[in-house]
This record gives C-alpha cells, structure tokens and sequence, in this order.
C-alpha cells in the first residue's frame, strides 16, 4: 500500500504503510519511549531508577535497552531482513554495534529475576546505544524496497515498541507515579445490548501487510446467534458483586480462580481504596474518586468469569467480541476503553507455524487468556479489530475490564 493511502502514523492502517511514514512512525515510537524513560528519572531519581524485583516490572534502563537491541537484531544485525517471514532462524546475526547486547537484553535467554543482577551500562550510554541503532535502521530502511517481504521487520520494530511503551504505562501504574501522558478512561453513555444472529464469521487476517503470526490466516467459524454488551462492564455494576459477598462465594469462581482468592485475600478490584460510599482508585499514586459510569478496571480474568457467573453470564469468545466490534458500531458497540478479557484460552488458529519471533506467540499457548479491544495507554496504530492481547488470568497490572454476553 502506498504511503498516501494511510492517513497519519497514528492510524491502524500502519500495518501497509510504506517507507515514508514507517520512518516517521518508527521515530514517533522512539520518542515515545524516551519521553516514558524521562519520566521515569524524575520519578525515581531518588533511587537511582531502581524498582522492586516482581514479576509485572523490568529493571527501567534494562526495558529501555531491550527495545534498542531488539530493532537493531531485527534490522540491521539481520542479514536476511529482506526476506520478512521466509527468515532462516539458522542463520547467524551480525555482532551488535554494542559487544554485551545480548547478554544484557536478550529476553529470551536473560531471565526476568536476572535483570536486576545485570551490569548494565547507565542510562546515558543505553540512550545513546538507542540513537546509533536508530539511525542505522532508518538509513536501512530508507535503502530498503517497498514489499511486505522487505518491510515486514521494521513494522515488527515498530509495533513492538509501542507495546513496551503501553508497559511503560503499566509499570507507572505499578510503581505509583504520573507521568502526565494519560487521560481517565472513558464512558460512554448506556446502550442495549446487541443481539447478532447466527452466521459465520472469519476470524483472523488476511495476507497483505503486517500479520502477527497468532493472527494468521482468517478462517470460518460457525457463531451462534448471541447478546452481547453494548459497553464493558461499569464499576457500578461490579460493585454489586463485591457488596453481595461475590468474594467470599466459591459458588461464583472457577477452583482456579478461588485459589487465587484464597491466596491473595483480595476482596475488590486492584488500587480499589474505598468501592462503597464513593469510589476511590488509585491512579498512578493518586487516590482519585472514579465515576461508576467508567469501566471496572485492573481485574483479573478470574474476576471478570466470577462476575459473569454471579450475573447469570458469560464471557464473549474471541469470535463473538470480533464479530461485535466489525458489525455493531452502528447500534451502540463501543471498544477501546480498556483490554476486555474474553473466554478463550489464548491458542493457535488453523495451519499456524511461528514467524521469525518464535517466542512472542506459541510459549504463551494453553496458559493465556485471550484479550480484545485497547486501552488509553494503546497507541492508536495498535488498536486494531483482529489484533489479540494475551496475558495469565491472574494479571491485574493491565488496564484490563470486559464484557459479558447472555447465557
């Protein structure tokens, strides 16, 4: 597709956009994600960007610098970069421009409680590792034809970018500091639920521009006749859950999921401080009253299923959101308030193989749960109707909500 038939970087259309703007795109994410690393030294310059050991946070400069060392393995260490998904994975890179690279940023052979032992270099060098690298992928790109094949890795550069910059806004949250980049969530105003009559609907892309590997290709499903939310649901609704002792009845979870209570001893919604007289959220470190218009926020998959079980719902499969959100804009269907879990367990569609990334689709099978939609901290060229979030049903870190459909 021609760069004149997208209209701006900020558009889901970047997925076929050409050298042009996949320039301008790719210097907007950078941006982006120096802006979050400012605000991360402002925030914690009194720990010197030290954050605790977790499971839902990265050593900063360390996710900094994986966003670098992960363009330049894809682009400009990447002799077979032409190639796009036709990539021989026994083929060897090219040495990093940076000898420790990946040894420091590799996430698939560093593990996640390493990081913190890590010699890092400071947060100066890895800004300037990330402007060398950048450089030298937009002169490759500049060089670069303009085919699928031969664009496929910086469009994977770009979009992997955006969603560490979305983790950037994840960990603010985490952590407790605003950085000032996002708004409150949106409401929209009530609407009926929608009934979609039984058909067949295809699930997943088509070829021509950028496809994530867990997209491919689009194939029929059968989709019974269905009711589905116009919206996802409020806190208003959600506290009436939790008001009538929904996390004191096993009746309500799956066992997983009262496992997860028990464990946890959670009795409302993550940075809930007050849900009753008034609700009270913390927003990045700020106790903030919420309207109960908005979308219940920061739930776990176990919460979004107990509440549909004690509401005499369900979650909407990834084939019901989709169908919903292609055909019901018309008549009330809004998304992109938060990530909205669905029922299905994150897997592959038919005759899938794992592109060049293996690690960012198939490790994640069988165990993750299947999120649509976006959030506010989604750049706008990644919310995209067929794109599939996917996360472990007990992250809360997440600006994650849902919806429910009639049983």
């Amino acid at each position: 597709m021609l760069d004149t038939e997208v209209a701006t970087i900020d558009s889901p259309l970047m997925r076929q956009a050409g050298k042009g703007l996949l320039s301008l795109a790719l210097m907007d994410a950078r941006n982006h994600t120096l802006r979050w690393i400012g605000a991360y030294e402002e925030a914690l310059e009194t720990t010197g960007l030290r954050v605790p050991l977790v499971d839902e946070l990265n050593p900063p400069v360390w996710e900094l610098g994986h966003v670098g060392w992960f363009q330049e393995y894809w682009t400009s260490r990447n002799t077979q970069r032409a190639l796009g998904v036709g990539y021989d994975p026994a083929q060897p890179s090219l040495a990093s421009i940076e000898p420790q690279a990946d040894r420091w940023y590799d996430s698939s052979n560093v593990p996640h409680d390493s990081r913190w032992q890590l010699d890092l270099p400071d947060l100066l060098m890895t800004k300037q590792y990330l402007v060398h690298t950048l450089e030298t992928t937009l002169e490759l790109l500049h060089a670069a034809d303009e085919t699928d094949d031969a664009l496929y890795f910086y469009r994977l550069a770009l979009f992997h970018e955006d969603m560490h910059g979305e983790a950037f806004a994840y960990m603010s949250q985490t952590l407790g500091f605003d950085a000032g980049f996002l708004g409150p969530v949106p409401a929209y105003p009530a609407c009926a639920p929608l009934v979609l009559c039984r058909s067949l609907h295809s699930l997943g892309c088509v070829p021509g521009g950028f496809v994530f590997d867990n997209e491919k290709w689009a194939y029929d499903e059968l989709v019974f006749e269905f009711e589905i939310d116009a919206q996802a649901v409020s806190w208003a609704q959600f506290a009436a859950f939790a008001d009538d002792g929904g996390y004191d009845d096993a009746r309500w979870w799956s066992p997983e999921g009262w496992a997860w209570v028990q464990r946890t001893g959670r009795r409302c919604p993550r940075y809930v401080q007050q849900l009753r007289g008034g609700l009270l959220v913390q927003r990045f470190g700020r106790t903030t009253p919420v309207p109960l218009t908005q979308p219940v926020t920061h739930v776990t998959w176990y919460e979004a299923d107990a509440w549909c079980r004690w509401a005499g719902r369900r979650l909407p499969t990834e084939a019901e959101w989709e169908r919903a959100a292609l055909e019901g804009t018309a008549h009330g269907f809004r998304w992109g308030q938060v990530w909205e879990w669905t029922a299905s367990t994150f897997g592959p569609y038919p005759g899938f193989s794992a592109d060049p990334y293996r690690d960012y689709s198939q490790p994640c099978f069988g165990t993750h749960k299947v999120l649509r939609g976006a959030s506010p901290a989604t750049r706008a060229r990644m919310r995209h109707l067929r794109y599939r979030n996917f996360y472990l049903p007990e992250r809360n870190d997440v600006f994650s909500g849902f919806r429910s459909c009639a049983l």
